[in-house]
């Protein structure tokens, strides 16, 4: 009932969606395929909302939101239930975590640790496809984004975490683009939250940044911006761009969108593009490092992309 009063509201970029088009046709013993146009079902889970939309046609209808169930698996289930449509031929998820066999779903307890596709498919009866939230942020900024019109995409986010995704000739490669874990920061080698001593993701995050400095991350960038002597911002710079270098050098990427919090200040993003182009093989005048275009929604519009391919629709 709560995303009944959004119905036919558009959702996101209009221009964007505008051209999201299905294409193929599913068995007829599909288990949710029933009469009329069939539609695919998308949710962004975060650890703190979860946002659904209808993908159907050339349309992501958005069904609403409500608070995520962090902690108990059966109103999680009943959370995502909720929103079912008739005519549905799967359900497309996008979520933050390791997706596999034994997910690692660190801010979502009850899903931690299970295998999150089979969970979600046995609740739905009817195919699932599931992939982490910096891989539909690439799909979504590789179809309708900045990433339009290039063949290797390298989406980054810089937020309350360090992560990215791949998308090369339109197709996503699950779990690469992860380059804010691993040990390459010597100082300050501090501990991260996935075990490891030195991890990018701890001083190239929001959280970062403000240990690098004095206050809240806006703060420290607005004082940077306004001409002010806090060594923050160069030192963050300077320890981003050259794992951000390496990992452009590694994929041959011709555009690095960035999303998450940090994006907001173009400036910032700007000055992160000049240092980096400093340090890759190639010489380009070109700006490589752009702030993302799609919305807030890309995790579901990237979502709304995968299961397009995967499940086709009437």
């Amino acid at each position: 009932a709560a995303g009944s009063a959004h119905q036919g509201q558009r959702l996101g970029d209009h221009q964007a969606l505008r051209g999201f088009l299905f294409s193929g046709v599913m068995g007829q013993d599909d288990a949710c395929v029933k009469k009329g146009l069939a539609m695919i079902l998308c949710f962004d889970i975060g650890g703190s909302r979860i946002k659904a939309a209808m993908a159907e046609g050339d349309a992501l209808i958005p069904l609403g939101e409500v608070a995520t169930p962090t902690d108990n698996l059966g109103e999680m289930l009943a959370a995502l239930v909720g929103f079912g449509q008739p005519n549905m031929i799967g359900v497309a998820v996008s979520i933050a975590g390791a997706i596999g066999p034994v997910s690692k779903i660190a801010n979502i307890p009850c899903l931690n640790g299970s295998d999150v596709r089979a969970v979600f498919a046995a609740a739905f009866a009817c195919p699932v496809l599931v992939l982490n939230d910096a891989d539909a942020f690439a799909l979504a900024e590789a179809g309708h984004g900045a990433g339009r019109g290039f063949s290797s995409v390298f989406a980054i986010i810089l937020g309350s975490g360090v992560g990215g995704g791949v998308v090369f000739n339109g197709q996503v490669i699950p779990g690469a683009g992860e380059w804010g874990h691993g040990p390459i920061i010597q100082n300050p080698a501090w501990p991260c939250g996935c075990g490891q001593t030195g991890c990018l993701d701890t001083v190239g995050s929001a959280r970062g940044l403000e240990r690098l400095g004095k206050g809240r991350a806006t703060d420290i960038v607005r004082d940077w911006e306004q001409g002010g002597t806090d060594p923050a911002v160069p030192h963050w710079l300077d320890l981003v761009s050259g794992p951000l270098a390496m990992a452009i050098n590694l994929l041959n990427a011709d555009i690095v969108p960035v999303g998450g919090g940090l994006a907001n200040a173009p400036r910032l993003i700007a000055a992160l593009d000049r240092a980096v182009r400093g340090k890759i093989l190639r010489q380009t005048d070109a700006a490589l490092v752009v702030c993302a275009q799609t919305s807030v929604d890309a995790g579901l519009l990237g979502a709304a992309m995968a299961g397009r391919r995967q499940f086709g629709a009437h």
